[in-house]
This record gives C-alpha cells, structure tokens and sequence, in this order.
C-alpha cells in the first residue's frame, strides 16, 4: 500500500515524468514489435506444452488424450497468419471446455480469465481495422491482473496445499515461519495483480517485481514451471514496455493516494467475493475447513510439485 501512495505521488512529479521516459526509451524495441513478440510468444507456449504432452492448457492440467497435443500444435501453427488466429482464440476456449470432462468447473476458473484474455488478444489482433484493435493489450492485462488476484486466493482458502511445498523447499520463506508467510505471499501476489489494473508507472513497476519473482523461480522449480508461466511473464513484459502515459487530471496527488485503498479494497470485495461465493455453492462451507474435507471434494490435490493438481477419481469402499 505504501508503495502504490509513493508511486502514485511520483507519478505526478517532474521525476515521474523522468523514469516513464527513460523505461520507455530502454522498452522501445520490444513495444515496437509488441504483436509480433506476443505470437511468438503464444505459439513457443502452446509448442511446448505439445512437447510436453499429456496436458491441457497447463502442465498442471493434465490429460491422458494424445489428440489435445496435437490441438496445441495446430493453435499454435493457426497463430502464423492473422487469418486464422480467431480459429486459434476458439481452440483456446475449447480446450478450457474441454478440460471440464477432467476437472471441476471452480478448478478451471484458477485459468478462465488468462485463458479468455488470450483468446480476446488472438481475436483482436486479427483485425487490425476494428475499432476494438487497440484494446487487445488491455484485455491481455487485465486477464493476467485477475488470474493473479484469483489463485492468490487459494492461499487463503487452502494454505496446507502449500504447506508439502514450503517443507520441502524451505528456503522459499526467507527465514520466516510456514503459517504466516503463506497468506503472506498471497497478499503479495494479490497486491501485484491489482497493480497491473491501476496507473501506467504502478502497472510497469508491479509487472517488473512478478517478472522478477517468476524468473527466480525457474531455478529451483525447472523448465516446467517456466512453461507454465511462460504466457504471464511474456505479457509482463510487454506491460513494462507499454508506453501508456498517465492522462491529464485534475485531482491533487492526495485524492490519487486515497483512491488507491479504495480501489483496492473494491478488488478485494469483488474478487474475494465472487471467489468464495462460488466456493460455497459447488463446495459448502465444509471444504473452507482447516482440515482438508474429502480428497473427492478438493478442487486441487496438495502435491509438491504439482499443487494445482486435482484429487483423482475415488471408488466407494476406499
């Protein structure tokens, strides 16, 4: 909170001006070919999720069906022509359709708005002469802002799915203890993904900490987790180089400090709200217990390398 006030009040001061044109200046080559590095960017991701196989729109979606490979690949060979990137943003919702035969529905909203972002950007850029071309990269962001907020929750509700995590790579807490780092880290990653909905200089420095965050941890989690947040840190980076400048306005830089908790608070209700209203009505209050309720009512199965894995299939008697 105190970053966003700073940052706003800078934003507003000959200095902000500074920093927005020496990040614009060090960003202009990739803004400059910013459609063409998004394809690339989708088209390697849905590549190496065909070479991975056995998944959906994730490695932590996975799937015994060779044939969903072979529609990553197709999506991705449909990106190379803006003709048929509509075809390639339908295949997108179709596979998220699709994985609703393995996985509950709540499970896949964790992917619903990253996924529909995505799509909308594919559709968009397709059609250079519509009046909604130039909010393709605004839906892109605000799918990440809300897939952000959305499984930051998960901390919350389910803390003790990370718990096998935290344990076994204890370095991950930076000294602190389980039970509080993790609702910790999901304020953290709440926070960033709100940031990305608010002004141009909060939108680039947020992007940069999650760009920073997400590289760590390619390291200590390997090439599948790059993979997996390949299509969030290649949009990232195209917010860092959005050169988007703060509107002309009226309001002083205290009423734009107070907006900012207010904002804020408003993510939280509506997020927050729709997140646990929707977790009561296919779940009850049971599955919001501390102890986790039967696995086949868990919309994730707790695995270390895997926490976003769901429970599987349980027979009576067992």
């Amino acid at each position: 909170m105190v970053f966003f006030a700073v940052a706003v009040l800078v934003e507003r001061h000959p200095v902000g001006d500074t920093i927005v044109a020496l990040i614009d200046r060090a960003t202009a080559p990739l803004w400059n070919r910013a459609d063409d590095f998004m394809r690339v960017v989708i088209g390697a991701f849905f590549v190496a999720i065909f070479a991975v196989g056995g998944v959906y729109l994730t490695p932590d979606l996975q799937t015994p069906n060779e044939w969903v490979s072979w529609l990553q690949l197709l999506i991705a060979v449909l990106i190379f022509s803006r003709r048929t990137m509509p075809l390639a943003a339908a295949g997108i919702i179709g596979l998220w359709v699709i994985a609703l035969r393995d996985y509950d529905f709540f499970h896949l909203l964790d992917y619903l708005a990253l996924g529909v972002g995505v799509a909308a950007y594919l559709a968009l850029a397709a059609f250079p002469g519509s009046r909604y071309y130039d909010k393709r990269f605004m839906i892109l962001r605000w799918g990440v802002g809300i897939a952000l907020m959305w499984s930051s929750l998960e901390k919350f509700a389910y803390p003790e799915w990370f718990y096998p995590l935290v344990e076994e790579r204890p370095f991950l807490t930076l000294g602190m203890p389980r039970d509080p780092f993790i609702p910790m880290a999901g304020v953290a990653e709440f926070t960033m993904g709100f940031g990305l909905l608010w002004t141009p200089l909060i939108r680039r420095l947020s992007a940069v900490a999650l760009i920073v965050i997400f590289t760590l941890a390619v390291y200590p989690f390997g090439r599948i987790d790059l993979v997996g947040h390949a299509l969030i840190m290649g949009t990232l980076l195209l917010i860092i180089a959005d050169p988007t400048h703060l509107a002309p306005v009226t309001n002083k830089g205290w009423q734009a400090v107070v907006k900012v908790p207010l904002a804020l608070a408003g993510a939280i209700v509506i997020i927050g709200g729709a997140y646990w209203g929707l977790h009561t009505l296919f779940y009850g209050n049971e599955a919001s217990q501390v102890v986790p309720p039967p696995a086949e009512r868990l919309t994730h199965l707790p695995n270390a390398e895997h926490p976003h894995m769901q429970a599987p299939a349980t027979t009576p008697g067992q």
